[in-house]
This record gives structure tokens, sequence and C-alpha cells, in this order.
């Protein structure tokens, strides 16, 4: 999720930190007026800043600092605190406790990417709960969202229930849950339409979908870069329904974060997933303290692990692990599983955004980082033959522009691809020495290593 503007304040307020003995009342009056003026720029509501603030003063004001601790780091444990208290405390997941199917019922504005969470949903319910997910589409507005879900259910493997937009919502809702309960479905899911802005028609429909259907989940799916305009409308939604939970869309276009830090102030509803990309395993549970870790630019290795267990294929990794121990055998072949690997763990900076402390890497450098051009590398790679993947001093001239024309790419990036994987296994030599990680550390200086991804 993209907190990078939050980020880089906080991680300024804790240079400014730096140095002083302990914490004193005029310090932290400074840092306090600077976490507000980031919040603020964060679009985080102006009642729940004060609020904050105000705890935020307090505790800081009673805090006496250890000898293990300096000023900069108790503030920021103080304000990590109160971001997770902020936000929910505990991760809250769906409750799944009752009669099969249970229903989960999803609603929200026109836009904010219902049917596409509902999808992401059904995936994360199949490959992580090990749930039969049955779908249905109740928006008799847009045939295209009917088809829409369709095609997104054949992706994740959920049961289709057809709908059109000759039925009335309440039948379509109705006769899914029976063909649901005769599928022996573990879960039906939903969704329903919306329209471009709150309006009595709509809740009037969704408040007669969750009378007849009693949903033992009703979500609210909000747009997280609608800002204040998303926490207001959460709030309309949870005023006209019994909501049981949030789930925030499209976190890797706000680089803000002010919905992630106002909607279960605002609500009382706990934030369930957060989603991002078009992928349909983009959807992550959230976990406040996690969250408030990453924002203060600590990184999220819990969730780092968890994916790594998840997505990294432990057979080849440990073959590129024992190849980088020698620091020899590396080829391009493993180069481009290596590529795969980090896609389907986000990409690059999806991985840098979780590590501790680079968040306060400066923005120039972490431009250098370009997803974009993994997919190129992979593109130049594929177009190779097994034996120049293994062997690639191999490829000369001819050989460069056959791969050229089968990747769609020029002679001057396959040179960069090769350039940037000799760097590589020179790389991996001075790891496979005695005191080759540090030694390697030191002298990258920070920098990105050379064989990251770059346009």
């Amino acid at each position: 999720m993209g907190f990078e503007s939050l980020t880089g304040r906080f991680s300024a307020i804790v240079r400014n930190l730096q140095g002083r003995g302990r914490l004193t009342p005029e310090n932290i009056a400074d840092s306090l007026r600077d976490v507000r003026i980031a919040l603020l720029e964060a679009d985080v509501g102006l009642d729940v800043v004060k609020e904050f603030i105000d705890k935020l003063s307090v505790t800081a004001e009673g805090t006496a600092v250890t000898a293990s601790l300096t000023p900069g780091q108790a503030l920021i444990k103080i304000v990590r605190d109160q971001l997770t208290e902020l936000m929910g405390e505990e991760s809250s997941g769906l409750d799944l406790s009752a009669q099969a199917p249970v229903v989960i019922l999803v609603v929200g504005l026109q836009g904010a990417g219902k049917t596409t969470t509902v999808a992401k949903l059904s995936k994360w319910l199949i490959d992580k709960k090990k749930k039969q997910v049955g779908v249905v589409s109740c928006d008799t507005y847009r045939p295209a969202a009917i088809e829409q879900l369709r095609v997104l259910s054949s992706q994740v493997a959920a049961n289709y229930y057809p709908s059109t937009n000759a039925d009335l919502p309440i039948d379509i809702a109705r006769r899914a849950y029976e063909a649901s309960r005769r599928a022996h479905d573990d879960v039906l899911i939903v969704d329903t339409a919306g329209r471009l802005t709150v309006d009595a028609a709509m809740m009037k429909e969704i408040s007669g979908l969750h009378e007849a259907l009693s949903p033992h989940e009703t979500l609210f799916i909000v747009d997280s870069m609608m800002g204040q305009d998303a926490v207001m409308t959460a709030k309309s939604f949870n005023d006209a329904l019994p909501l049981t939970g949030i789930i925030l869309t499209k976190t890797d276009g706000d680089s803000r974060g002010g919905a992630a830090l106002s909607v279960r102030k605002v609500t009382g509803k706990p934030i369930k997933f957060l989603g991002s990309g078009e992928k349909m395993d983009g959807l992550e549970s959230f976990h406040p303290d996690r969250i408030a870790s990453r924002i203060l630019g600590m990184g999220d290795v819990l969730s780092l692990i968890e994916e790594a267990e998840e997505k990294v294929d432990i057979e080849k990794a440990a073959v590129v692990a024992k190849k980088i121990k020698s620091g020899s055998g590396f080829d391009l072949q493993d180069f481009r599983d290596q590529l795969d690997q980090m896609s389907k763990m986000g990409g690059v900076k999806a991985l840098l955004g979780k590590l501790p402390g680079m968040g306060n890497v400066n923005n120039p450098v972490q431009d250098q980082v370009n997803d974009g051009a993994m997919v190129k590398l992979g593109a130049i790679i594929d177009s190779m033959t097994v034996k120049e993947r293994q062997f690639p001093a191999l490829i000369k001239g001819s050989r460069k522009k056959r791969i050229a024309a089968g990747s769609g790419t020029l002679i001057p990036d396959v040179n960069r691809l090769l350039k940037q994987f000799d760097q590589m296994q020179k790389m991996m030599k001075k790891m496979s020495k005695k005191g080759g990680m540090k030694n390697l550390m030191r002298g990258m200086g920070g920098q990105v290593p050379p064989n990251f991804p770059r346009s």
C-alpha cells in the first residue's frame, strides 16, 4: 500500500530528533506539529487528527526515554502504538462461523472495484481457507458487470450463478442462494449494484437484499484514492446498513493513506482487506500493527515472510541459494526464475516497501527500480535458446539480433541485460567468499544493486 508521503514525513521527524539527549516539552511540541501536518497532508480527517494528536501528546509527555531508546526511537514507538490503535489494534478476519453457504454481501459505489474485489475475495477464500465459493451479480443496471463477474469467476475457479438485467435483484439473490446450497458451497458472495453517489433508491434495494439474505458479512468496498470522500461515503453506508467490515481498493494508487487512517475511526467498523492492482491475488489481510510499521519505514517483514511461504517455489529457491553460495553455475534461466518469483510477490517495489529501512531511502534511489523493466528482461530471456541461457558468452552479433527481434526489443536492450547479468555473476562470486556479504553491502553504500531491473 502506498504511504509514501507519510513515510517521508515521519522519517524527517525522526532525523530531526536524532542527537537529542532526551524528549523535552519543546521537541515534543515541534514533533507533534510535524505529525499533525503530515496527517492533514495525507488527507486524514481534521477531527481524527485532533484526537490522535491529543492522545499522542499526553502519552509522549508522560513517557521516560529508557537507556535503550533514543528520543527519536521513543517517539516513533509512541506514534506506532497510536497508529495501530487508530486503525483497529488487531487484524479482523472474515467470520465464516455460520451454516453453509455463508453469505457475504458486497456493497459500494460504482467504480469502487466491487466486482473485481468479489473475484479477488473468492480466490483468497479458495486458496487460503480452502473453501468452495459461489458468486452472483445482482447489478441489473450494468450487464457488463454481470459478464465481468462471469469471466473473473472462471479465472479463480468459483461457481458462477447466472443473472440477467431482466430479473429483479432480490429474485436473483434467492435463486442463487438455493443453487449455492444445492452445490454445497461453503460461501456465497453477492455483488450488488452501485451508483456514482449515495442515493435513496440504491440504499432501498441493498437493504431489501440484506433483509432477504441475512448475510453473515456485509462488506463495504471503498476506493482509497477518494480520501475523505471515501470516509464520508463509508459513514453513509454504515448508517444505512449493518456493515461488518471494509475493504479498501486501489491502495497502490494512493500515496497518502488518509482513508486507511480515518475510515475505522469514523465508522467503527474494521478494515478487513487491502486491494491493489488488477491481478486476482492482489488482496491482502489488513494488519493494523504491520501497516503502522510500514508507514513509519520499519517495513513489514511478517507479511513478506507469509508471501514468500505462499508464493516462492522452495525447491527452486534452494537450488539458486546453493549456486549463489558456491559462486558458480548461476545462469540466465535462474535469473528468469528469480524475476518470476519477484513478480509473484508483487514486484521489486512491493518487496522494497516491506523491508525495514527502505521507507527512508530517498526517492531518486527508489526511482531506479523499475518493475516494468522486469517484463522486458523476461521477454528477452524467453527469446533465447536453452544453450544461450546456460552460456551467455555465446550471444554475439547475429544471435543478439534474433533475440531482440523475438522479444520485441532492441539490441541495446539485449546488451544491457547481458551487462547486468555479468555484474550479477561478479556479485555472486563476492558473496561466496568469506566475509563477502559484509564487504558487498559496504561497497554498495546504500545504492540499488546492479542486478535490480531498471528502465
